[in-house]
């Protein structure tokens, strides 16, 4: 009898991971499917000559050419032509220093970092289509649905929750740095927090002022200390972007995350589902201002996440080096 109801739980999970299979490929083959009103293939070019049409139309009409030009006059408004064509290509230079003034403002571009290789850009564009209709019409419904119904106070103890439940990552990637104050303030960290904090619910540390600051060290930028480039670009379907070097920091970084050793199998994935939720819901609009606010959300993905990569592993290498001056994290 025990032995048929094993073999009849085995076929019901066999159908189950094949129905789950057939709707994950259903989903991504949907999401895959081209949007046109994503601008994924736009040229900044096409925004300066719109611009430039604009300044052009806005030009007083004596300035313009005339279409049935006197031959006596034709010397004096060919003259007049070179002045709008120069207004115009002064007004797309204005429209292009505007853009990238704006965008070093908005996303921190920085000139001095070097881009990061994308030699398979075709799939880490789909990768990104794929994460973004995941976030419109899913995770984002979800957050904003639990949003409602859980208070902030619930929702920032939780994120203070896993931020504390995270100090074997924070702990070793800072020995592995050889910033022995900054483990040694990351326990100390841990220990309020744990203790007096209500296992970290609470974030009692960041009373102390510059005392315990917060770490947050990691593999990833623990290789880029080391030396260690960024390699290729990759975009992980629900992951997000990444690096080849993060990647592989990633998958270490699986092992000094307390909740993937719970059992069964499938309870660390839930977790992390939720916690991810909850991290979602309190910075709903984020990742709105980010592609709103880009012709190509691809490319401002993409460079925000290698400027942002870069600065961090920077930063932690003058720290390291000069401590006395540079700020705390």
């Amino acid at each position: 009898m025990m032995s048929f109801i094993r073999e009849k739980d085995g076929e019901m999970r066999d159908m189950r991971a094949r129905r789950f299979f057939l709707f994950s490929v259903f989903f991504l083959g949907f999401c895959l499917l081209p949007s046109y009103d994503a601008p994924f293939l736009a040229n900044h070019a096409w925004g300066a000559e719109e611009y430039a049409v604009e300044i052009s139309a806005s030009l007083p009409e004596d300035v313009l050419p005339s279409a049935d030009l006197a031959p006596e006059a034709a010397a004096g408004e060919a003259a007049d032509h070179d002045v709008a064509d120069t207004a115009v290509a002064e007004a797309a230079d204005e429209y292009e220093d505007d853009y990238f003034d704006e965008d070093e403002e908005l996303y921190g571009v920085r000139s001095d970092i070097a881009p990061i290789a994308d030699p398979i850009e075709p799939f880490n564009r789909a990768m990104h289509h794929f994460n973004d209709k995941m976030y419109f019409w899913v995770l984002k419904p979800v957050a904003i649905g639990y949003k409602t119904v859980v208070p902030e106070l619930v929702r920032v103890g939780v994120k203070n929750f896993f931020t504390n439940l995270a100090f074997p990552l924070r702990f070793t990637s800072s020995l592995l740095q050889a910033d022995f104050g900054g483990a040694l303030r990351e326990t100390g960290r841990f220990t309020i927090n744990t203790v007096w904090g209500l296992a970290g619910f609470l974030d009692p540390a960041s009373m102390s002022g510059d005392l315990f600051p917060k770490n947050d060290a990691d593999l990833g930028e623990t290789f880029g200390v080391w030396g260690i480039g960024p390699g290729i670009y990759i975009v992980w379907p629900v992951i997000g972007p990444s690096s080849l070097r993060d990647t592989f920091a990633f998958a270490g970084e699986c092992f000094l995350y307390p909740p993937a050793y719970l059992q069964p199998w499938y309870t660390p994935a839930g977790v992390r589902s939720y916690q991810i939720i909850n991290d979602t819901s309190l910075r709903i609009g984020d990742y709105e201002a980010l592609i709103g606010a880009a012709i190509d959300p691809y490319l401002a993905a993409r460079d925000a996440y290698n400027q942002y990569r870069a600065k961090k592993i920077e930063n932690k290498r003058k720290k390291l080096t000069s401590p006395a001056e540079i700020p705390s994290e």
